[in-house]
Formats: structure tokens, sequence, C-alpha cells
């Protein structure tokens, strides 16, 4: 068996190896432009020595994971901030992370973390592809809006009706400020059946996913936010308890706490920017359609600022989301018991 660590970099990766049987040790940097990398590990399958390879997670990686898997090797997967916590002395060079990855593994102290399938992330560029489509239709859109008002026509959402849409056209505007209307236009028209078809392709395959169907019960969520839940998160099991999905989405508050004082800040921000944003959209869906949220959101507005009170209703949402998947709950399930939660003789209470 031969252990690598692997400080990976777009262009190049500095490997540190031990070969267990003999003890040889040595260290090597490989070039990916020239295939030098490939070719290293090609003839280590050639030579019919089996490799675990350790790195930690980054871009720009998929092609040399999808390399491992077709060779058999083993692969690791670090998380780069408790590797980082790891590292005794503040001199860090390429050289000396690939060591340290090294020995982390020959000590068993890797901090392996959970890596989607090749499906999983396939179907993540499906919903981060549409999502970064709607960004751009948006930027267009309020572009747009800018011409009309810098023409006293301030019509907000009658702007994309048909009828607003014929009196955008009609403007008499300056050459310049003609033309980029006219390409605006074009561009909207254009995006318009993508995204509608990309909407179409996620429906579809939130309908065949159960786990997504059962988080469509509940109110405010629909196709896009369900199967995102389902692919980011993975599987529930990952996580001991439901506080811990606020943390893994960042919509936890910062703390610089110390001497007895305790300083919160704004939330983390740490983890899928995707995933927080569908969760903080579909809370506010949920205000509007259900009274029991609506009624939760406007105490906390009440008490707090109304942007923080959409995180902490987003927080919310991924808890009840965490809780249906992992009991196989539909929505009125997790109200019928989860209102009873801790009582004896339900059977769902606190354990």
């Amino acid at each position: 068996m031969m252990i690598i660590g692997v400080d990976y970099h777009p262009s190049f990766q500095q490997i540190a190896f031990l070969m267990e049987e003999t003890g040889e040790y040595g260290e090597q940097r490989l070039n990916h432009d020239d295939g030098e990398a490939e070719k290293f590990y090609r003839d280590l399958k050639q030579r019919g020595i089996s490799v675990r390879v350790g790195m930690e997670a980054t871009g720009y990686s998929r092609w040399f994971e999808r390399l491992l898997a077709e060779l058999g090797f083993e692969v690791w997967i670090g998380d780069p901030a408790e590797i980082r916590t790891r590292r005794a002395k503040k001199q860090k060079t390429d050289s000396k992370d690939a060591q340290l990855l090294l020995k982390l593994m020959r000590e068993d102290r890797f901090p392996r973390i959970w890596t989607p399938s090749p499906e999983n992330r396939d179907l993540r560029q499906l919903l981060w592809h549409r999502h970064r489509l709607v960004q751009m239709r948006t930027r267009i859109m309020n572009q747009l809006q800018a011409l009309a008002m810098n023409e006293n026509k301030c019509w907000k959402k009658k702007l994309w009706s048909e009828r607003g849409r014929a009196e955008l056209e009609k403007l008499s505007l300056a050459p310049w400020a003609s033309r980029r209307r006219r390409e605006l236009l074009e561009l909207l028209d254009r995006m318009n059946p993508t995204i509608e078809e990309l909407t179409a392709s996620v429906e579809q395959e939130a309908n065949k996913c159960p786990e997504a169907l059962r988080l469509m019960t509940h109110p405010g969520v629909g196709p896009l936010t369900a199967l995102a839940y389902v692919l980011i998160i993975g599987t529930p099991a990952r996580f001991a308890c439901a506080k811990q999905i606020a943390s893994y989405a960042g919509l936890i508050p910062s703390e610089d706490s110390s001497g007895g004082k305790q300083r919160l800040g704004h939330i983390s921000k740490q983890g899928n920017s995707l995933l927080r944003f569908l969760l903080v959209e579909a809370a506010q869906a949920a205000v509007r359609c259900n009274p029991d949220w609506r009624r939760r959101y406007r105490n906390l507005a009440l008490r707090r600022q109304r942007n923080i009170a959409k995180v902490a209703m987003g927080r919310r949402l991924g808890v009840c989301l965490y809780w249906m998947w992992r009991r196989g709950w539909e929505y009125p399930q997790l109200i019928k018991f989860g209102s009873h939660a801790g009582e004896l003789g339900t059977g769902d209470g606190v354990r």
C-alpha cells in the first residue's frame, strides 16, 4: 500500500508518498497540463500498487477525482479548516502541506468529510445553472426598470405585463439608450424559455426523489428547495442534531466571546450559499401561505429587525426539513408529533 498526501493546485500538485511495506519515502511535484500527474498514477496502476490518496476539499479537482476513481484508488477528502488547525508551526509551503496530509493519514487523524456521488454533483450543476441564470435575468430586469424610471414611468411589476412591455418599447429614448433597451429585451426573451426548461427539469428530478416529495409537503417548499436540500445535505445521518444543519448552512451568528463576555455578530455565511438562499426564500413563502409561520414571523419581527426575522425563519425551516427527512414524516406528522416533543407516552419525544 502506498499512501500519498496531495497538496492540490489547479496547475500542479505537490505530493509526499510512503510505501508501507518497504518504508520508501519521497516527494515530487507533478504538473497537470503536460499529463505528468496522470502518467504518474497510471504507472502505479500498471505496477499493481494499491494507493490511498489524501487531499483537502478544493475546487477544480473533479478530473483528478474521476481519474483516481477510474484507477480504483482510494480517495480521502479532508476538511481544510480542521487540517489547518493541526499545523504545528506557522510555516506553510506546498511541501509542508503535503507532508502534513501524509502524516495525518499515517496517524489515523485525517479529518475525512462526506463527499457526494457523481450523480449528485451533476444534479447540483442543474440547480446552480438555473440559479445563476435567474440572477442574470434579475439584473437585466432591474436595468430595464431603471430605464423606465428615468423616463418617469414607475410601473414596478406592471412593467412585465403585456401592456407594460408595449409601453416600454414605445418610450422615446436617446440612440444609445434605445439600443440598450432593445438588446436587454432580446436577452430577456432568450433567457425566459431557457429558465422555464431548467425549471421543468428540476421539477422532473424532484418528482423522482421520494425524499424531495416528502419535504415538498411543507408549506413554502417547492421542487427547487426540496431537491437542493436533499442533494446538498446528502443524508441526515451526517448530522447528530438539527442545530448542526443551521451551522452547516451558515445560518448561525458568528461569535467572538472572551473573558465572560459574549459577542455575537452577523450570521457566519459558511457553507453552501445556494442552500442558505433557498431556505430563506422558502421560509418567506411559508410565512405568506401558513398562519402559524406568519404568526411566528411577526412576533420575531416585532422584537427584532425584519431581516433578522427572515433569517431566523429560514433557520427554523432547515431544522423542520431535517426532522421530516430523518423521521420519514410528512408535514402533518411533523405538526402532530412535534408539538408533543418530550411528553411521556407519545413515543416521539426527546430521547
